[in-house]
């Protein structure tokens, strides 16, 4: 018996010894109620990692915005450059001089992962592609993404770029969210190119119930990554797998968090978590509403709209070295939002539990000279109502902004158009505008106010867009 005994204490420790070689130091991983922002399971979700494709989230979220305010259609033609020709496979394999719709570049993204196209796509939407890069990180600090950073639009291997699994959430929330005119991209199983029909990497699509996208990636030293979006039974939910051991593990881990974190998703909640909010770093455009379209090779045309957990047996998780991260850090500055960048997006925050980070500060050269910063604005406004009948009510609670411009006169003109197409959107909204000093000078920020809460602002901007008016809601 005490043989026995022997070989079975052995038998146990070979166990654990064969548990921790397995365990994974890449993985991170979160779910989150899309539609209420509370986090339902999570592991190391704010590790930094490797983003590898999920990069193309961002590049097709670039993309959609866009669209959505006019610069481009979907019929539009993306050069491929030689330079975009030359990135490695996944590619679509398009020769150097030729072009491809907004659309074919959208499917290729979504399906194949093409590198080149995302390359082509940076290029065509930034003036380059480093360029758009910056453009990307802009938007992920105004989405609420703190702790990721682009240096390329595809994810090829780059020490610099890096992100969590709660920013991937918040990005794969706003995606769905923000565009649901274009989600549907997302849940594309093939498309024709050529004579070719190319199928997605995503393997649960049409596998698992519920799952309506979104988006693979791989590299070596990141892992196998996955982004998922799920909607049943009135429930939503974002889960975020990072540093699968294989793409076999990855999707089986992603199986498991979707079959037990679905059914305890919320059937209510808010209409859109992620919104917007002015960072330090994001330039702020004079006219929100205007389409502008896009040259290939010109300056990018910036549009301000701008728990209880159970255990699913999951491996052992703990960050990479960070050593690798924090010397591209060196000289930069806190981030602080915008002290009015509040409602949704901080409710969010704190239901997320993002943790703000030092981030570099942008070189000059993504500044467009005429941009305005509004950190500068003063702690009080002079404000004036668009309309004959001022409103005491104009410049209190909440507001939805369309734009900004360099005279009282263009601001009011963004109003009238903004009530044109809107209708009866904005059929009880009060409009007005904001005098501000920036840099010396004076701008006009172009505002309906009168909301009664968070909800109505928020539902009332998602309607103006649908209706190509780009804007963005906050607390007055």
């Amino acid at each position: 018996m005490k043989i026995v005994a022997f070989f079975v204490i052995l038998a146990g420790l070979a166990a654990v010894g064969a548990d921790n070689a397995s365990a994974n130091p890449k993985y991170a991983g979160i779910v989150v109620d899309a539609k209420t922002g509370k986090v339902l399971y999570s592991e190391d979700p704010d590790s930094l990692r490797y983003p590898a494709s999920l990069t193309k989230m961002m590049t097709l979220y670039m993309t959609f915005e866009a669209l959505e305010a006019g610069r481009i259609s979907l019929d539009s033609r993306v050069p491929v450059s030689a330079h975009a020709a030359a990135e490695p496979p996944s590619k679509l394999g398009v020769r150097a001089g030729s072009s491809v719709t907004v659309e074919q570049a959208i499917q290729a993204l979504v399906t194949r992962s093409a590198n080149d196209i995302a390359t082509a796509l940076g290029e065509f939407l930034g003036g380059s592609e480093s360029r758009f890069a910056q453009l990307m990180t802009n938007k992920a600090r105004a989405l609420g993404m703190t702790r990721t950073t682009y240096r390329n639009a595809n994810g090829l291997p780059n020490t610099a770029q890096m992100t969590t699994a709660r920013d991937q959430a918040r990005l794969g929330i706003a995606l769905r969210q923000h565009f649901p005119q274009y989600y549907a991209y997302f849940s594309t199983r093939s498309f024709r190119f050529g004579t070719q029909t190319i199928g997605n990497h995503n393997r649960l699509l049409g596998n698992v119930n519920g799952v309506d996208g979104i988006k693979t990636g791989y590299t070596r030293a990141a892992g196998f990554n996955l982004v998922t979006s799920a909607q049943a039974d009135g429930r939503s939910i974002v889960g975020v797998v990072l540093g699968g051991t294989s793409g076999g593990a990855r999707d089986a881990q992603m199986r498991k968090l979707v079959a037990a974190y679905l059914p305890k998703a919320s059937r209510g909640g808010a209409s859109n978590l992620i919104a917007e909010s002015r960072t330090p770093a994001a330039p702020v455009a004079v006219a929100a509403s205007v389409p502008v379209p896009v040259q290939p090779t010109a300056s990018p045309a910036v549009v301000a709209a701008t728990s209880d957990v159970a255990s699913l047996s999951l491996p052992n998780a703990g960050p990479v070295p960070s050593g690798r991260y924090e010397e591209k850090l060196a000289g930069a500055s806190a981030y602080a939002p915008e002290p009015n960048a509040r409602g949704a997006a901080a409710a969010v925050t704190a239901a997320m539990g993002a943790r703000p980070m030092a981030v570099p500060t942008p070189a000059p050269e993504y500044m467009p000279q005429a941009a305005v910063r509004e950190e500068s604005v003063p702690a009080t406004d002079s404000v004036t109502t668009a309309s004959t009948r001022p409103s005491a009510n104009s410049a209190a609670g909440w507001v939805i902004q369309i734009g900004v411009s360099q005279s009282r006169d263009a601001a009011m003109s963004l109003l009238q158009n903004a009530q044109d197409k809107g209708g009866q959107v904005l059929r009880s909204a009060k409009p007005f505008t904001v005098a501000v000093a920036a840099g010396g000078a004076q701008v006009y920020r172009a505002r309906f106010g009168g909301f009664d809460d968070q909800k109505d602002a928020l539902n009332a901007c998602n309607a103006l867009k649908k209706k190509g008016v780009a804007c963005w809601a906050s607390l007055q």
